[in-house]
């Protein structure tokens, strides 16, 4: 939408037109500063991670139809990026689009310092104030901004994260708006901040928007951003190469000198976490090389084998990944939500559609747990399904279990195969450590272990590991042809679930 031809407009008539944008922030930002004129002179808008943001914010927004009177469950977001990447603008637009769509909505911004905050978090805040279109209804004093009519109900107020500070992140009070939290510089922030604004998040339309630089493997950013928390937020790695502001020249340096993959690279640029210890089971390098140089070559001998890793509860993904050969980048992994296991007739529906889209010669199926009725019913429709026990008995003597010997299986193939450049199968193929048991068989850290430092299950990694569970053949065209007529018969693959 167009900004306004003319500034003279009445507070009333701009407080209906702002009311517009409740559910939608892109259009509020847009619409509220002057893009190609004066300091915004060659802009024309935000930055498509930025737009991207924004929209999916709007859509969480109108999903949840807040009354006024009714709690809605919170809305969540949590950003890790390299440098430069604009979420310091991207936390500005929030702040003021909560603030000119919501009458007496009540924020809390923080940073790791005082000096974060000061200098970067308030003064980009006050410079975007200043170029809105309602900047004249907000009053921006220290590291406190409110509305000057309704100073003390009306606010955002700035507040380091010292631990002794966390009684002013307690609840906002703001059950007829919106109370709302804003994180910058998330990694540095203590866990007892987080824990206190989690509390603050149950009454009126919460939100809680997290950014920074993912400097740590530990604590509650990267639990939210990459491990155990995962599934409670919507979130993103952003990697300042494919962003507008920052200075390309400077990052092609660091990439000359440091190198793609060195942590100062990692989390400076590629928005992703550090390296993990010397006990990690399968290196980066590998698995950069898996992602960038080595090809998706795959002979028509080989068999394409589907894995199905099967969630245990609702912080899991289900996953079903496809190998063919030194292919596994060619199908995309298809993901179900943990919660979802429980709904037996969706899961057998999503897996049978695969399988009859993709025709794979074998299905290697998790068979810990709710898998194995799964595996029953997919057997009884006539799928070739292999069901695979993670602790079972491994094949090789060198190894503990079948885990075990599926991911040496599978680090061994990553230094030839290819997957698809994916952050979320990155960070699970780095997940376990690994050790050896008292017969000096390797054995991996155990999903439990895992949880208790943070890290999620490695659902997606899980699944291609599946794939090198058994040794399989491909199928003759005769055999597909049969088993598919078969299978695409008039009996209903949900039918008696």
């Amino acid at each position: 939408m167009a900004q306004p031809e003319t500034p003279a407009i009445s507070d009333a008539e701009l407080s209906d037109i702002l009311s517009e944008f409740y559910a939608d922030p892109y259009g509020h930002v847009l619409f509220c500063y002057d893009w190609g004129h004066g300091d915004l002179k060659g802009f024309d808008g935000p930055d498509d991670w930025q737009r991207e943001y924004l929209e999916q914010l709007g859509e969480e927004v109108r999903k949840r139809r807040f009354d006024g009177v009714n709690t809605v469950p919170p809305i969540r977001f949590t950003t890790a990026s390299g440098h430069g990447s604009g979420k310091t603008a991207l936390s500005s637009w929030l702040i003021l689009w909560i603030l000119s769509t919501r009458p007496n909505s009540k924020g809390v911004v923080t940073a790791n310092t005082a000096a974060q905050l000061e200098t970067k978090t308030w003064a980009e805040l006050a410079k975007w104030n200043s170029r809105a279109i309602f900047g004249h209804w907000f009053e921006i004093a220290g590291t406190k901004i409110y509305h000057r009519d309704h100073p003390k109900t009306w606010r955002a107020d700035g507040i380091t994260c010292r631990e002794e500070n966390s009684e002013a992140f307690a609840g906002l009070h703001a059950a007829d708006s919106t109370p709302f939290y804003l994180f910058d510089e998330a990694s540095a922030i203590p866990e007892a901040i987080w824990n206190v604004a989690e509390g603050g998040l149950t009454d009126g339309e919460p939100q809680f928007h997290a950014f920074g630089n993912p400097t740590r493997r530990d604590g509650r950013f990267y639990e939210n951003t990459f491990g155990r928390l995962r599934h409670r937020w919507i979130k993103r790695s952003i990697d300042s190469r494919k962003c507008r502001f920052p200075n390309k020249k400077l990052i092609e340096e660091w990439e000359q000198d440091y190198g793609e993959d060195s942590d100062f690279f990692r989390v400076r640029v590629r928005g992703l976490p550090p390296r993990a210890s010397d006990l990690q089971f399968i290196d980066a390098d590998t698995i950069r090389k898996a992602q960038k140089e080595n090809i998706a070559d795959a002979s028509p001998s080989d068999p394409l084998i589907a894995g199905i890793d099967i969630a245990r509860g609702g912080s899991d993904n289900n996953v079903i990944r496809f190998r063919r050969g030194l292919d596994a980048r060619s199908i995309p992994p298809i993901r179900i939500p943990g919660a979802d296991t429980r709904d037996s007739m969706r899961m057998i529906a999503v897996i049978t559609n695969a399988i009859q889209k993709y025709r794979p010669d074998a299905v290697m199926v998790d068979g810990t747990g709710v898998g194995g009725p799964i595996i029953d019913r997919l057997q009884q429709l006539g799928y070739d399904v292999y069901e695979v026990q993670f602790g079972g008995k491994s094949p090789d003597r060198h190894y503990a279990n079948m885990r075990a010997y599926m991911w040496g299986r599978m680090r061994d193939w990553l230094r030839l195969g290819a997957i698809e450049d994916d952050p979320q199968l990155e960070i699970d193929l780095q997940a376990p450590q690994y050790g050896h048991d008292k017969q000096d068989r390797l054995l991996l850290e155990s999903k439990e272990a895992m949880k208790r430092r943070g890290v999620a299950s490695p659902d997606d990694a899980d699944a291609l590991a599946l794939t090198f569970a058994y040794d399989v053949e491909k199928k003759s065209s005769l055999v597909r042809n049969q088993q598919a007529m078969s299978q695409e018969s008039d009996y209903d693959p949900l039918e008696n679930i």
